[in-house]
């Protein structure tokens, strides 16, 4: 199991080496023709690398709005509980569509049945 505090270290180190990586490719653009092949990889890998980030960021993000300490509650745990989540309120959505439309049924035969007495008292 993955322990977000552990996680959570190995994204401080590797946004710290990304910003190292920034300031290597922002030094190295000025290097003119040798290093245009250098500055055109390490952009590639940066905007990969960033975007791997931002999704570990997003992590303990969803781990907070859920209520749960990213320190100490395993991301696969927030998962588990959101899919729980998910499948039981669908459930409870069918159910609920199910009912009203039983309830919408009940009130058209019974609207039938009220405006079969009204016709047969004015015959």
């Amino acid at each position: 199991m993955i322990q977000l505090k552990s996680l959570a270290e190995e994204l401080k180190a590797i946004i710290k080496g990304l910003e190292k990586v920034k300031q290597e490719l922002a030094g190295s653009e000025n290097d003119g023709p040798v290093s245009e092949t250098f500055c055109e990889t390490l952009k590639e890998f940066v905007g990969a690398a960033e975007t791997e980030v931002a999704l570990g960021r997003n992590a303990d993000a969803l781990a907070l709005y859920f209520g749960e300490d990213p320190a100490c509650c395993p991301f696969e745990q927030v998962v588990a509980i959101l899919l729980n989540f998910v499948k039981l309120f669908c459930k409870a959505h069918e159910e609920n569509w199910k009912q009203a439309e039983l309830e919408k049924k009940k009130a058209q035969k019974e609207a039938k049945m009220e405006n079969a007495k009204g016709i047969n008292l004015t015959n």
